[in-house]
């Protein structure tokens, strides 16, 4: 019996041992397995952090590319209508040049917008920076009627401004995406404001062909910033279970993959709304350059110095009121007052006598332009999956391209025949009809909720 306790004892106190020695062992790999999980942590935070850097970086390039593109552009502004004039323009002629423009951009829009949706956010900047580069040496060598509609032809892939505005969507969240939207709208403004003042100050005192070449030099500049800074896809990581059908999307010319986004849901109204709500104000901006030379009698240097004060309105509105107002109201109540306050912008157009009338009308002229581009880009956007916005955005850069297609021809018809004041009532009736629909579709929906 004794040599059976002392055996017992014995066993007891091994097996106390190894319990021990098991805890201690399970209490160190716990401890190691949470210093991993915490460094793991640890690592996940410092991720997401270089993540949101570099998301930012990313974004403000896009708006310093966006910018200089804006800044380009109203640099040419200030040389295709004098030098169409010394080529022997009249409003007319002028009007098919402009239309020419838009029916270009109208069936490179779409298509360019689905080629950076699969080539991604680098490529597609990259041409359409390229592309501004011809045009700028072909109008630096326009020299005939016929080569200044000749150097026209590489607006089809000058779409930068859209695919900034592609890049700007992939990075935000989609409640953040009207602020973030309207930010490429204060690029807008600053570009305004750079290249209507720069280029009306080189085309006196230098001429046309070195504000081109000018132009020219900084398209060049674009385009090597969106090789620096713009990674080579923006988009999140999508998986796809069907290779067959991935491979029938990939084509840039597939015309069902483009029309499929105007099955998804307020899509086909939304878009009906921005042409026909869009129509008579573009109408006016594709008019303008003739309107300030022949209405209100400005040169060049007069001309930059109205399209800084545009630039300027439009700054102050982008920067600081609509990210206040999309913060505070929904999208349909914004889309409804930017409908609203254009139709009543119409009335007073049409009693416009002199520039400085003009100036006081510009306010609220700028104010709904840039809430209706902003809201309903973003209705948009929101509207179709992360993986097919490019597209989107490129079919609402053909909405633009519409309204300089058929604006020209209908806006030389009337200033020719019925004068200015005949585009701002024409603007008037057209809003104030879509604010009654808006307004009463609205009332109507209010009704049957309470109900």
């Amino acid at each position: 019996m004794t040599f059976l306790s002392a055996s017992l004892l014995l066993l007891k106190r091994v097996h106390i041992k190894v319990f021990f020695y098991s805890c201690c062992q399970q209490g160190t790999k716990m401890s190691r397995r949470g210093e991993r999980n915490e460094e793991t942590d640890k690592a996940s935070v410092s991720s997401n952090v270089a993540d949101d850097s570099q998301r930012m970086t990313t974004i403000y390039a896009v708006y310093l590319i966006a910018a200089l593109d804006i800044t380009w552009m109203f640099l040419q502004f200030s040389v295709t209508p004098y030098l169409a004039k010394k080529l022997g323009f009249d409003t007319l002629w002028f009007g098919y040049l402009q239309t020419t423009v838009g029916v270009i951009q109208l069936l490179g829009g779409p298509m360019f917008g689905r080629f950076a949706d699969l080539f991604g956010a680098r490529t597609a900047l990259s041409l359409a920076c390229a592309s501004t580069v011809v045009f700028f040496l072909l109008l630096a060598t326009a020299d005939t009627p016929a080569m200044l509609f000749i150097h026209k032809i590489p607006t089809v892939f000058m779409h930068v401004l859209p695919a900034s505005q592609m890049v700007v969507t992939d990075l935000t969240k989609p409640e953040k995406r009207a602020d973030a939207l309207s930010k490429l709208g204060l690029c807008f403004g600053i570009g305004m404001i750079v290249g209507s003042t720069l280029g009306g100050q080189l085309s006196k005192l230098y001429g046309e062909k070195f504000t081109a070449c000018f132009g020219t030099a900084g398209s060049a500049f674009s385009l090597l910033l969106v090789l620096k800074f713009i990674p080579k896809n923006t988009k999140a990581e999508t998986t796809r279970g069907n290779t067959t059908d991935d491979n029938r999307r990939k084509s840039v010319f597939n015309l069902s993959e483009i029309t499929r986004l105007m099955k998804f849901p307020t899509v086909m109204q939304t878009f009906i709304i921005k042409i026909v709500a869009g129509l008579p104000s573009g109408i006016f901006q594709v008019m303008f350059s003739i309107i300030a030379l022949e209405f209100f009698k400005l040169q060049p240097e007069q001309n930059g110095y109205l399209m800084a004060y545009f630039g300027i309105v439009q700054m102050v509105i982008q920067g600081g009121v609509i990210g206040r107002l999309t913060a505070r109201y929904s999208d349909n109540s914004l889309l409804l007052l930017s409908i609203g306050v254009s139709s009543f912008v119409g009335l007073a157009q049409a009693y416009i006598q002199n520039v400085w009338q003009f100036c006081f009308n510009i306010l609220p002229m700028m104010f709904s332009l840039s809430v209706f581009n902003a809201i309903t880009d973003s209705m948009l956007t929101k509207s179709v999956p992360s993986s097919d916005t490019g597209t989107m955005l490129g079919l609402c850069a053909s909405v633009q391209s519409l309204l300089r297609t058929v604006g020209p021809t209908i806006g030389g018809f009337l200033y020719v025949n019925y004068g200015i004041s005949s585009i701002g009532l024409i603007q008037f009736f057209v809003n104030i009809a879509v604010f009654v629909y808006l307004l009463q579709r609205r009332l109507n929906k209010t009704a049957e909720q309470r109900k």
